[in-house]
């Protein structure tokens, strides 16, 4: 430890100082903008750095990892641990896709969609004030599946998604021992809720800053709650959406369709650090030849009783936005200072300059949709960040890499690869680009990427790539899913 805190001291005074700083922000390396690191993690997922930087915790479908980032050219595996909880006779977790840390505290959730049979749902807690040995604290097992979760200040956070209600569910584990201490629920204002097919009002994901609690309901929209006291979470704003009763009115035929793609799908949302800004991406992909791939939004929350749409940012182009084709869709995000650090699947990473967010300024953009297939960027320390890819579709490779955070304008990414599978034409992207065939994964690929699913059908691994129903299950949602399915 003490000489790789030597060599990160020695790396961070060669990035800062190679051609200067500006605005305290260093500029890595000259020539086009790359990765500085890179180390393979199996089945990857989300990732998320510790506060200090020095480690980033991964998701590993059937687990997690911790990789010391000290060195960003030199990222190392100190930690993993998989098969969590195998000793419970429902055991071990599954489809480990998302976890969530702060302080000194880790929380590991899943599985994050139903899988057929007695499956273990819950999540560990982890004491991690030595990142390189995660010591084990409680587990707190639930009747529901986890799609993701959130630890703020003593409480977590879950996705409580079910066939009649889509709940935020809160637990105490400030002590080390979880107890549940509160719900929310969109039925809880209003019971017509319960009429709409539950995947269409999913609730996807949270991120709580503040007291407020920024829920991805899906085609619902995004709810605002404030959570500043679990016990009694009160509704503050909803912002986009479909209206109640248009979803209301989706016959099940149709509702396949609806779920994958535009309008609606809020998939992802999180707020500046003042809470004056809120980015809030769309994951979709085209039906019918419409409906995708998903952008990502600002909007001003200054005043939450009027919150206003400033600027959209468009997801990379792509010959063929459909689940099929090739992913360009928006995926998981961060906001710090004035950065925008963002995913796309196959479209790769970018950098975003948003300092005046009506107007966005790209600054990096870094992609290989051959080799990498992005589930997030997080920012970990001025210097650098740090984005997780599952690999290309199902294929279980995975990574962890770091990036340069620098202003790459006069340096952008030299020859980026076309978007298809292959990557053969390296002349750049192009919308009449012919994406070429991914080869179907095998029973192991499927199960890898998203499990069997509750009452899957016998052609779930008989698409391109995950497996259309594995693909879906595995991104969107337990209640997404199960409405797809219909």
């Amino acid at each position: 430890m003490q000489r790789r805190a030597f060599l990160r001291g020695v790396a961070g005074s060669v990035a800062l100082g190679a051609v200067g700083t500006t605005a305290g922000v260093g500029t890595a390396h000259p020539g086009p903008y790359s990765p500085l690191g890179s180390i393979p993690v199996k089945n990857a997922k989300e990732t998320v750095p510790d506060p200090s930087g020095d480690f980033a915790y991964v998701a590993t479908t059937d687990g997690f990892g911790v990789v010391d980032v000290q060195i960003p050219s030199d990222p190392r595996l100190v930690f993993e641990e998989r098969n969590l909880i195998s000793e419970r006779e429902t055991g071990p977790l599954r489809l480990v896709q998302d976890l969530k840390v702060d302080d000194d505290r880790l929380v590991v959730a899943g599985p994050a969609n139903p899988i057929q049979g007695e499956v273990l749902q819950g999540f560990v807690l982890y004491d991690v004030s030595d990142p390189e040995n995660p010591s084990r604290m409680a587990f707190h097992e639930t009747d529901f599946p986890i799609h993701n979760c959130f630890l703020r200040d003593g409480v977590v956070y879950l996705t409580g998604n079910g066939a009649e209600t889509n709940a935020l569910v809160m637990v105490d584990v400030s002590d080390g021992n979880p107890n549940e201490i509160g719900r929310w629920s969109l039925t809880s204002r209003d019971e017509t809720w319960s009429e709409v097919a539950s995947g269409l009002w999913t609730l996807h994901d949270v991120w709580v800053q503040d007291g407020l609690a920024y829920l991805s309901h899906w085609d619902a929209g995004t709810y605002i709650v404030d959570v500043s006291d679990p016990t009694d979470p009160q509704f503050r704003t909803r912002i986009g959406g479909r209206p109640l009763e248009e979803l209301r009115a989706i016959p099940d035929d149709e509702a396949h369709a609806q779920v994958i793609s535009l309008p609606g799908n809020a998939h992802y949302a999180m707020a500046n650090d003042d809470g004056s800004l809120l980015g809030i991406n769309k994951e979709a992909w085209a039906a019918g030849g419409e409906g995708g791939p998903g952008s990502l939004q600002l909007w001003d929350t200054s005043d939450l009783s009027n919150p206003r749409k400033l600027s959209t940012i468009d997801a990379p182009a792509t010959s063929d936005s459909s689940i099929d084709g090739t992913w360009t869709t928006s995926h998981n995000f961060d906001i710090v200072g004035d950065r925008l650090f963002s995913s796309w699947y196959q479209g790769g990473v970018k950098i975003h300059d948003i300092s005046n967010p009506a107007n966005p300024t790209q600054l990096a953009w870094w992609r290989m949709p051959d080799e990498a297939s992005f589930w997030t960027a997080k920012r970990a320390t001025e210097r650098f960040f740090v984005a997780s890819s599952y690999g290309q579709r199902s294929n279980g490779k995975g990574g962890l890499y770091t990036f340069p955070i620098e202003d790459a304008r006069n340096k952008p990414q030299k020859d980026p690869p076309s978007l298809t599978a292959t990557g053969e034409n390296r002349s750049g992207n192009s919308a009449t680009e012919t994406p070429a065939e991914t080869p179907t994964p095998t029973t192991e690929e499927a199960a890898l990427a998203g499990e069997t699913t509750a009452n899957a059908d016998s052609s779930a691994g008989s698409a391109p790539g995950f497996g259309l129903p594995a693909g879906i299950a595995a991104l969107v949602g337990a209640g997404a899913w199960q409405k797809y399915r219909q």
